[in-house]
């Protein structure tokens, strides 16, 4: 029978927010309106500067050493798609009805799944934004937290709301190109020589900062502070860090949440074995754990399962009462101890002081012992009878002892020291930078309790959100990597977890799980005939087997541009970014360095020299040399710093090129394209230019970047998807026929294999303002294994994926379906006419492109 598929639903609420599509509706709001512009917050909230011990650094005060507020401009943000797990699984489920069980599925409608979001009246939605308020779901975010958190702080009105932040912050030393550009790239490898040739070699997340530790302190103060504001009372921040930089971390965290509310620095492995440093090696990171009040601490105690030490549970009782000292081979591990037995420790009875009741003879197997000169017995004359009579007292030499089984008390405190964290949490590690999730975890159940919201500005893989999905937190977690961000949504999206036991019979997730207990017995409650505690273990909750746990729904959301263009009421003029040249200045290194990369190894275009030029549009101009050796010339369209590259402005730079007359290539250069942006071959009254989409690095948005390496791919051309609709009578299905992509070295547009899509995703009823994942096609992996697959030479890896599917679910798969999720066809689904289809493709190096059908 198959399993029931659920996700966990909170109940609470979050402010609602403009989709992506209505991006710039929300100006006219009045909380927008009335609001302030930027949030302004003390450099230094707890210390006098001047007057108490501070850590100083370059341009910590700003570049003249009089700054005193940080100041971080306020931003919206924006509902880029609505993701439902459990929904997407009723495409695996069989058809017939005695195997499918839609009742399990249906239960909410995709609006009451996202908290009622979607359906929104035109006439009010300005009105609502910030106002009103929606059911939770999980946030995805992408941009850079220092804005993000600015956003919810001050336009969502956040404050004080999350119970538990997780940094693992890059480690601000490392000047490795560190950073992965391939999504279904799992190769942890390091060296420079992974760094170059096919980009699925590439490493992932770099850490590269213009000052170094300057830098750095800077960047995790500015959102130090922001975090703070956003934490609960009995909230608690934990920052992982090495050991380079922990005590400059922590100097930095006295300042931001003062030393009396410092908490505990704890250590936790991270190598199973030494990698062979030249001096003494590391094999620990440390986690920083700060309060926000340490009198208000939210706190649950964690325990260890207890490892005897032989030396100290040496004795054995067996099972016919009988009791000995372990011998040499069963101290040892050797030989197995005997069935029935039970371990156990002798405790002095002597009591640490002096006690007048407590003071008297004891009989014991005909013999009468007293206590030592100056000292009494730990119990009563009655207490003593009765550790007596439950056969807790042994005798031996010339002593009498208190029996102690080791499963009185079969736990013991978690403490500061994890020797336990180093490798996989069931599988090998994955990703370049991934964080153990048990040290993420135990941070999180130490705590939280079960529908707190959990923070993470850093979210890399994404093991923060996951380990709080499956202990039924709410999460917000953000990255200003488009990679980061997509490999983490695959993670949730394809992500199962055992279901636990509600401790509420209606369901209410705020009073948690039903916990194991385990018994804490002491001579005390023995001797008193007293019930022993039970100690709640908060990582180990009853598990329902017949019930099976998928990610609950969550929305991938973006950060507005600073200046938000409605695509229907566009002004005219160009899009220009409010930092005085910097961030173009920086654009323009970065070309002459790096190149802009099309993704195959050598196809990229090095540009000999970039100029700026006084053009609305056109911002500047490039040349490069082509495979003969010939200069060609680039024009460059810059997008917004902050935000989304305008058709209309597209089509005036187009024009711009097209009156110059002496264009090889025009370049649009941005972090991301409103959908309807196309490449494509413009011609001129001699000869004809390309227009291409090119993607930048999201880190070119953060400031400090310094990292000029020749390997880095700042740029990476976007590939166009050729989408393809097959409609037979009321049904009809999409299909991705191909991404093609220009070779500037080669002056080509050739077609880039469709294996080299990431995964992509239909919205088969858009409503031309939220795009809600109503199915998803995961298409990567090796070529060569990919290649023979589709053949039907070797189908093992498909096989063993469906395999591992229908053991994880307990479900039976439909194979016709299953088949489609490793294709380039949607499943079928009913259309009318008027009805839009949009198609989101990401390609494996994170590039986005998404296509709006009519039928």
């Amino acid at each position: 029978m198959a399993k029931k598929i659920d996700s966990i639903k909170h109940k609470d609420t979050r402010a609602h927010i403009p989709s992506k599509e209505e991006a710039g509706y929300e100006d006219a709001n009045t909380k927008v309106n009335q609001g302030k512009d930027a949030l302004e917050l003390p450099l230094n909230p707890v210390t006098h500067r001047g007057q108490d011990p501070e850590l100083y650094w370059l341009n910590k005060y700003g570049n003249d050493n009089r700054e005193e507020l940080l100041k971080v401009d306020i931003r919206s943000l924006y509902r880029h798609e609505h993701i439902a797990p459990e929904q997407l699984i009723k495409g695996l489920y069989k058809t017939t009805v005695e195997k499918r069980n839609d009742d399990q599925l249906d239960m909410f409608s995709t609006n009451e799944l996202f908290g009622n979001a979607l359906e929104r009246d035109e006439l009010e939605k300005v009105s609502e934004y910030y106002q009103h308020s929606d059911g939770w779901t999980n946030r995805l975010i992408q941009g850079d937290s220092h804005l993000v958190m600015a956003s919810l702080l001050e336009r969502e009105g956040m404050a004080g709301q999350v119970q538990t932040i997780y940094m693992d912050p890059p480690y601000g030393i490392s000047y490795s190109s560190n950073w992965q550009i391939n999504i279904n790239s799992r190769d942890v490898k390091g060296g420079d020589e992974y760094v170059s040739g096919e980009p699925e070699m590439i490493k992932a997340f770099r850490d590269t900062w213009e000052l170094g530790i300057h830098t750095y302190l800077s960047y995790m103060r500015d959102r130090l502070l922001i975090a703070k504001e956003l934490l609960h009372e009995s909230g608690s921040c934990f920052i992982q860090i090495g050991e380079d930089n922990l005590h400059l971390v922590r100097s930095l965290c006295d300042e931001v949440f003062g030393s009396e509310n410092f908490m505990s620095v704890i250590t936790a492995r991270v190598k199973n074995m030494p990698f062979g440093a030249r001096h003494l090696e590391s094999m620990y990171d440390y986690i920083i754990w700060y309060s926000k009040d340490k009198s208000n601490v939210k706190y649950r105690q964690l325990f260890k399962k207890r490892n005897p030490n032989p030396s100290e549970y040496s004795l054995i009782e067996l099972e016919n009462g009988a009791r000995r000292r372990l011998t040499k081979d069963e101290r040892s591990g050797e030989k197995a101890l005997p069935v029935g037995s039970r371990l156990f420790a002798r405790l002095d009875m002597y009591s640490s002081g002096f006690t007048p009741t407590c003071l008297y003879d004891v009989e014991f197997e005909g013999e009468i012992f007293k206590p030592k000169t100056g000292k009494s017995w730990k119990t009563t004359k009655k207490g003593m009878d009765n550790l007596i009579s439950k056969k807790r007292v042994i005798k031996l030499g010339t002593k009498l002892y208190y029996v102690n089984y080791l499963d009185d008390y079969p736990v013991s405190l978690m403490t500061n020291m994890w020797d336990d964290t180093a490798g996989g949490y069931g599988d090998a590690k994955k990703y370049v930078v991934e964080t153990h999730p048990k040290i993420i975890q135990r941070c999180i159940l130490m705590t939280s309790d079960p529908g707190d919201l959990i923070l993470d500005p850093t979210c890399g893989s994404g093991t923060s959100a996951f380990v709080a999905e499956e202990w039924a937190r709410r999460w917000i977690t953000i990255d200003t990597s488009r990679i980061a961000l997509n490999i983490a949504k695959q993670r949730l999206l394809t992500s199962t977890f055992p279901y636990y036991e509600l401790y509420d019979s209606n369901g209410d997730i705020r009073q948690g799980f039903t916990y194991k207990e385990v018994p804490h017995i002491t001579l005390g409650s023995v001797a008193n005939n007293e019930e022993a505690p039970e100690e709640v273990l908060f990582d180990q909750p009853l598990q329902d087997k017949n019930k099976l746990r998928v990610s609950g729904p969550y929305t991938v959301e973006t950060l507005q541009n600073f200046e938000p263009i409605n695509p229907e009421s566009l002004d005219d003029g160009s899009q220009q970014t409010d930092d005085d040249g910097t961030f173009e200045e920086r654009v323009f290194e970065h070309l002459k360095s790096a190149g802009v990369k099309n993704g195959i190894k050598n196809e990229q275009a090095v540009f000999i020299r970039v100029e700026r030029l006084a053009d609305s549009f056109l911002h500047a101009e490039g040349f490069y040399l082509d495979k003969e050796g010939k200069e060609k010339k680039a024009y460059f369209h810059i997008g917004p710093k902050f935000g989304t590259v305008a058709k209309q402005s597209v089509n005036e730079a187009v024009k711009s090129c097209r009156q110059r007359g002496d264009a090889d290539w025009l370049i649009i250069l941005g972090f991301s394209f409103e959908s309807d942006i196309t490449n494509q071959n413009v011609t001129m009254s001699v000869g004809s230019f390309e227009v291409t989409k090119v993607r930048m690095h999201d880190d070119l948005m953060q400031e400090g970047l310094l990292k000029k390496d020749k390997k880095a791919a700042s740029f990476v051309t976007i590939g166009e998807p050729d989408i393809v609709l097959n409609k037979k009578g009321d049904e009809a299905t999409v299909e991705v026929a191909g991404l093609d992509i220009y070779d500037p070295i080669k002056d080509i547009v050739k077609a880039r294999n469709v294996e080299d899509i990431a995964y992509w995703m239909v919205d088969d009823d858009y409503d031309g303002s939220n795009f809600v994942v109503k199915q998803v096609f995961f298409c990567g992996g090796k070529k060569d294994e990919f290649k023979k697959w589709r053949k039907g030479l070797d189908s093992l890896a498909k096989d063993k994926t469906k395999k591992k599917v229908e053991l994880t679910l307990k479900i039976e798969i439909d194979d016709e379906a299953f088949d489609r999720l490793y294709g380039f066809e949607s499943h079928p689904f009913k259309v009318k006419s008027g009805q839009k289809i949009a198609v989101r493709v990401i390609s494996q190096f994170g590039e986005e492109s998404t296509k709006v059908l009519k039928v």
